[in-house]
């Protein structure tokens, strides 16, 4: 309620300003400062830079080192060189880490909210030449259809493509949707050519089966997957865990990350390996 009052409050103001040729002028300079701003977070001298224009993308920033050791772990095992495939890759943080180890990187985010903070991440970090960004979500089918975002916050998370599920496997409440062009792993790699991965990392809150089930060919042929699983979605991990076995994958362990959000206490990054 706190938060309903001072967001009025802000527009009201705002509005007021706004009205005003050099009131617009203060405000553009407002928001243009706070929606650049950097941090620098630079544990192994990697010095990875990253714009925060607010209070999540900062909380992600500052968890980076601490939330999923496991994802980390697993980055810093690629040989170099290595076609590394991002799915769902938000604002860049594992595909910009991935990138300063000197692996080849393609960063699929399909939020327009998000590319914004991706595109502006890879250039502060001068990467552009080694990650590639894929703005169009991944299905079990390429074709047109509906995504779905669950709020309007930068980088945010939970949204879908075509299902209408959240990472329960619930009806997704959707904050507001657009149509866009949705691709399977396979039709990536055949049609677009875009290169085979070496390792894939999926993190999309809901659809991860879709995904594996639109991608056998392509899981037939790398050498290992992060995937996000959530155990109490049966669907889901049962699913996934038929497909990744019947792709040659073998299962090394799972691993909760590390965070105090107790609606994800049973959902777990899953390591397969060739």
């Amino acid at each position: 309620m706190l938060r309903t009052i001072i967001t009025r409050l802000l527009k009201n103001t705002i509005n007021i300003i706004s009205l005003n040729g050099y009131g617009m002028t203060i405000l553009d300079i407002i928001f243009n400062t706070i929606r650049n701003r950097e941090i620098c977070i630079d544990p192994e001298n990697l010095k990875l830079k990253l714009v925060i224009p607010n209070s999540l993308s900062k909380w992600r920033a500052e968890t980076f080192y601490t939330k999923e050791v496991e994802t980390l772990e697993w980055i810093d095992s690629f040989q170099k060189e290595s076609v590394f495939w991002d799915i769902g890759a938000n604002i860049g943080l594992y595909s910009i880490y991935a990138g300063k180890k000197c692996n080849k990187v393609y960063s699929f985010e399909p939020s327009v909210l998000n590319l914004e903070l991706l595109a502006k991440n890879i250039h502060l970090n001068n990467l552009s030449d080694l990650i590639s960004i894929v703005p169009l979500p991944i299905n079990d089918k390429s074709s047109w259809n509906k995504m779905r975002l669950s709020s309007d916050e930068l980088s945010g998370a939970l949204s879908s493509f075509d299902h209408k599920l959240d990472y329960n496997g619930n009806n997704l409440k959707s904050f507001f949707e657009y149509s866009l062009f949705g691709l399977s792993m396979d039709d990536l790699e055949t049609i677009f050519k875009i290169p085979k991965p070496d390792y894939i990392k999926i993190d999309v809150d809901g659809i991860e089966h879709f995904i594996l089930k639109g991608g056998k060919n392509v899981l037939k042929e790398c050498k290992g997957v992060l995937i996000e699983i959530n155990d109490n979605f049966h669907e889901q991990s049962d699913t996934c865990e038929k497909i990744l076995k019947e792709c040659g994958l073998k299962f090394l362990f799972k691993k909760n990350s590390n965070t105090t959000v107790s609606d994800f206490s049973n959902t777990y990054n899953q390591i397969w390996k060739r």
